[in-house]
């Protein structure tokens, strides 16, 4: 797995003096079609959530509001990605260990996910991640 993979997309944004709008289109703005969407809020401070790989799942986490870290790791190199813009998001392939952090306060996460939920593609043991890596 390598972290030359994960790239920050800057989505389209349509300028407008009464807001400003901005949209995502599975396979056009993204790699993938989108099979799941989910969010995160309400983080309290200092928690951190993720911690784990996917084996197959991609994903593209946005920061609708606020801020936090996502924080990447394939097994040898770390990279992590300050996301405070509702229009850059960031893709993550799939078999890349994360977690996100630094919640600030009324955060909002919006994950949007190349699979439906199956627990069988989580990895939530680094050690078991670093052979799956391998």
């Amino acid at each position: 797995m390598t972290l030359e993979q994960v790239k920050l997309i800057e989505l389209p944004k349509i300028l407008d003096k009464r807001g400003n709008l901005t949209f995502i289109e599975g396979e056009q703005h993204i790699p993938f079609a989108i099979k799941r969407t989910y969010w995160i809020y309400d983080v309290p401070g200092g928690e951190k959530r993720g911690g784990h790989a996917f084996r197959e799942q991609q994903e593209l986490i946005i920061a609708l509001s606020g801020s936090f870290d996502v924080v990447l790791n394939n097994g040898n190199e770390k990279s992590v990605f300050h996301l405070n813009r509702s229009y850059n998001g960031l893709y993550i392939p799939n078999g890349i260990w994360r977690h996100m952090e630094n919640f600030s306060t009324n955060s909002l996460a919006l994950v949007l996910a190349s699979t439906p939920f199956d627990t069988d593609d989580y990895i939530y043991d680094f050690t078991t991640y670093k052979e799956f890596a391998r």
